[in-house]
This record gives structure tokens, sequence and C-alpha cells, in this order.
């Protein structure tokens, strides 16, 4: 009889989501996700489920694959001496092999006033909360959403094009990873909803009240509304369960994605960090570490040496309201190029993109095997001259 190998999947994301559904190529593999949620949030639309454009929801009969065991609950710590999982609910699960999957949400931040009076939508239940307070609010309102990365930008668009007045506070550069060209494009659409954007030095929020928000250079943003879109954190499940992480509670990996501590755990999406490098945050990114995480762990079950992951981002796509968008294009090694499509084409490839991600779970959940990316060489080379570099360091401080 073939010995049958249960695998756990922390978190029903892009990336446990994929992995989970690549893991089911082998028929002597069980694959059981623990996530807090019922469903599947399309973390890529929460800023519309802010302004009500889209609920960010989708069923996990649409995207897991058939067979996928879903428990609905949280894991309190992994022992990862006894391969066993503790649910919040009480009890605890066994296992062969782990996947650590847990995401991100909103970073707990130091801002006075930050945590009392801004609303984060970093999560569905963020964005949730959020919403009813924008619905009871007049359209006069005026709305501070505060940090100039896509999050900013793409919920400053969607109020502004509701009619909401609407300041961006951007705490430096607006659009930081883009293109000077595509941010130009970003800051005229942004002009046109009548956004105002406050960027560059002396942007940086230094205080929160109920009605006012404070910036660096001594001005005060009145806001009856203040939206908080700055930075992320990751869950501390790795670091309470005795694991290694990096400086931010990221799972500490090899390149294979596996766990330095244990082979038996991988690791993918925003709460991996992966010879302490981590990988840019984005659904892309996460679906492509999900599907790595799933092929190191059949590799061991063939007792195949695992691959080390390579990844390259084609692209980076922000929404600008409904009838607008960005598609920034970029080169193998991740930086933005001067090619970009904006405008109404803009927000077409940015809706496909977003389509696309839950298009590619599906896909994974019918046919496991069949994702597929970009390879790049980029990050070969930076641990090279990260290896190459600490020799040197070392005799430095000798």
């Amino acid at each position: 009889m073939t010995e049958n190998i249960h695998v756990i999947v922390i978190g029903g994301g892009y990336a446990g989501v994929m992995a989970a559904n690549r893991l089911t190529q082998r028929d002597d593999v069980t694959v059981t996700v623990i996530n807090p949620r019922p469903d599947f949030v399309a973390r890529l639309r929460l800023h519309q489920r802010v302004a009500g454009t889209h609920d960010a929801v989708v069923g996990y009969q649409d995207v897991l694959a058939e067979g996928v065991g879903l428990v609905v609950d949280s894991v309190t710590r992994i022992d990862a001496a006894e391969r066993t999982v503790t649910l919040s609910a009480g009890g605890a699960l066994g296992y062969d092999y782990l996947v650590y999957a847990v995401g991100s949400g909103s970073a707990e931040t130091r801002v006075p006033g930050a945590a009392a009076h801004a609303y984060p939508i970093a999560t569905l239940e963020e964005a949730q909360r959020l919403r009813p307070v924008l619905d009871a609010a007049p359209a006069a309102a005026a709305v501070t959403v505060v940090g100039g990365g896509p999050s900013g930008i793409e919920t400053a668009a969607e109020l502004a094009e509701q009619g909401r007045r609407v300041t961006l506070v951007c705490g430096g550069l607006l659009g930081p990873y883009l293109h000077p060209r595509a941010r130009r494009t970003v800051a005229r659409r942004l002009a046109r909803l009548g956004v105002t954007v406050l960027d560059g030095p002396g942007t940086k929020v230094t205080e929160v009240t109920r009605d006012v928000v404070r910036l660096a250079d001594g001005r005060e943003q009145a806001s009856d509304i203040t939206v908080w879109t700055v930075g992320f954190g990751v869950p501390d499940l790795a670091a309470r369960s005795g694991l290694s992480t990096d400086a931010l509670g990221r799972l500490l990996t090899d390149e294979t994605l596996t766990s330095v501590d244990d082979e038996r755990i991988v690791a993918a999406g925003d709460a991996s960090a992966p010879s302490d490098l981590p990988f840019r945050m984005s659904a892309y990114g996460a679906g492509c570490l999900g599907a790595h995480a799933a092929d190191t762990i059949l590799g061991r079950l063939a007792q195949e040496p695992p691959a080390p992951i390579s990844l390259s981002y084609p692209a980076m796509c922000i929404s600008l309201g409904r009838r607008a968008g960005v598609f920034q294009f970029a080169d193998k090694d991740d930086s933005a190029v001067r090619a970009y499509v904006g405008g109404l084409p803009g927000a077409k490839l940015k809706e496909m993109s977003c389509a696309f991600s839950v298009k590619h779970l599906a896909v994974e959940a019918r046919k496991p095997g069949a994702h597929h990316w970009p390879k790049g060489d980029k990050r070969r080379q930076l641990l090279q001259a990260r290896r190459a570099q600490a020799p040197a360091t070392a005799e430095q401080t000798a």
C-alpha cells in the first residue's frame, strides 16, 4: 500500500492556493489549507472594496482544486519537531510537509495617533471597516490617503473618481517604482481627478489626529477620514514557533524556499525571505513562489534535488480609477523601463492582470503543474555579489 503524504498549507492567499493546487499532481498527497476566512480574498482589489466597485472576494470552490481540504481557522503554533500545528479553535493537525504562506497585512505604525485615527486597508477586514465610514460621510468630507505607493495611488484615484475630495500624502516620491515618464502620467491623471498630491521631502506624516494629518515640514492637512497605506507586516507565527526569521519576521529559507531550520517546511509569498533577500511583494510573485514551493516538495518526494527559485518581474500595473491606469514594463532586473501603457488601455491591462491572478489559480486547480513563469538571473548575480563581499567584510572586521 502506498503511504499517504499529508501536506498542510498555512494561508489561503495567492501563494497558498497555488501551492495547494500544484501539490495535487500526486495521488498519494493529501493537501489541507488552513485559512482564517471561508473565502479567497483578491487583495489586488481591496481598494475597490473600499470604494464599493468590487467585493474583492472569490469562493474557494472557484480557485481550489477538488479534493483539497479547507479548515477555516488560524494556526497559533508550529511544532517542527512533532510535525504538528496547533489551531486557535483547539486541537492540532499533523503533517509530513508544511507550506508556510501566511501572507502579510498592515504594519504596526509608530506614528502618533495613526493607530487610533487612521484606517489601514491591507486586509479584507480593514477594508470592510472603512467602507461604511465612507458611506456615512458627506461627499464633501476631506479624505486623506497616506502613502505614495500603488495602494495609496489606487485608493486615492478610486475615491476621487466617485467625487470624493482626496489628498494623497506620499511621504516622499509619488510612485517610487515607476519610470519618471509613467510617474508624470500618474500625476496628470490624479490632477484631472481632482486629487491634491503632496509629495517630496517634508511630506512624511508625523502625527494623525481625529481631523488633522501633520507633516514633517510643519504643514497640517485637514482630514475627516484618513486612509493608511504605508508599510506592511507579517504574522509572528514563525518567530513564535521558534523558526528562524529575518528582522521583519519573514521565515528564512534557502533558495529552494526550504526553511533553514527544517527541510519539511517550505515558504512562499510575502512572509518568506529566501537567503534573507525577499522578492518584491506582489500577487504575481506570490503565485510563482507558491508554485515553486510545491515543486520543492514534489521534488523531494520524487527523491530529486529541488531547484533554486528563478523569477523575473515583467511589469507593474496601477489602476487610476475605472477608466485609466498605468502598465509599467520592467527589465529583467526588475527595474522600470521607459515603456509603459497609460490611459484606458492601461486600465484594461490592469483589469486583465487582476482577473488573471485569479484565473491562474483556477487553471492550476484543473491542471496541476500548468503554471509557468518567466525566469531571471538578477537574483543569482545579487547572491554572487553578496558572497564575494562576505570574505572582505569578515577580513575588515577581524
